[in-house]
């Protein structure tokens, strides 16, 4: 979750973005559109999501890692949780 008013504003900015192309991508399924169409919105989609997993990878490094009051094994425990993630995601 994003901790500064900035931060949420911003990821769920992208959120809404994201939901918009995702009605569009429905409706153009459901019009028929070619598949060529459909597949450049799915493709959008996708680079929607990894901007918003980017950003949210981003603010939460920033919150558990940069900032804030923590010793070097709860870091350590932090960026071994992150990079578990990153794994699962990039897979």
């Amino acid at each position: 979750m994003p901790h500064s008013p900035e931060d949420k504003k911003r990821a769920l900015t992208r959120v809404r973005r994201i939901r918009g192309q995702v009605d569009a991508l429905e409706r153009a399924l459901e019009s028929g559109e070619p598949c060529l169409s459909i597949l450049q919105q799915i493709a959008a989609v996708r680079g929607a999501a990894n901007g918003l997993m980017g950003e949210m990878i981003e603010m939460h490094l920033k919150d558990e890692l940069v900032t804030g009051e923590t010793t070097a094994d709860q870091r350590a425990a932090r960026m071994a949780e992150v990079g578990h993630l990153l794994r699962s995601y990039l897979k």
